[in-house]
């Protein structure tokens, strides 16, 4: 069973997939709702963590790899830029995650000029409610269809 709290850790820390995807697969499958929300998290700020704080080596590959690819800017990047236009770092942190994933929210917002310490802080504060949400949702609506 310790392999699948493993693959709940990666499944989270991997861009794209995530805790809105990896919460809800871990408690149908039967994991524990708690456990999972936990290691959740813990995947998911394992790799946001180092985007923030090695941003400027992020940033130079990213610009480099553009350049050499030739690729205009993204829908998610756009999306990011006018979340940000319309609600700064704040609202870019609390609707990342459903929106164009956290990884990309933390680059986006670095890129446009937050802090670290604050896109730290509203990141995290951003994947434990979205954990919360996605972990009681879920456990919650699974425990209400398989009732007797």
């Amino acid at each position: 069973m310790i392999y699948e709290y493993a693959l709940v850790f990666l499944g989270a820390a991997i861009p794209w997939l995530e805790i809105a995807l990896v919460i809800p697969l871990g408690i149908i499958r039967g994991l524990s709702p708690f456990w999972v929300m936990v290691v959740a998290f813990v995947g998911n700020m394992a790799t946001v963590l180092p985007v923030i704080i090695g941003f400027e080596k992020v940033r130079q590959w990213y610009q480099k790899r553009a350049e050499k690819l030739g690729t205009a800017p993204s829908k998610r990047s756009e999306r990011a830029k006018a979340i940000w236009n319309k609600y700064g770092l704040p609202g870019l942190a609390l609707l990342g995650p459903i929106l164009i994933g956290t990884h990309i929210a933390a680059f986006i917002g670095m890129s446009l000029g937050a802090e670290k310490k604050w896109t730290i802080l509203w990141l995290t504060i951003s994947i434990g409610l979205w954990t919360l949400i996605f972990g009681v949702a879920t456990a919650l609506g699974f425990d209400f269809f398989t009732r007797d």
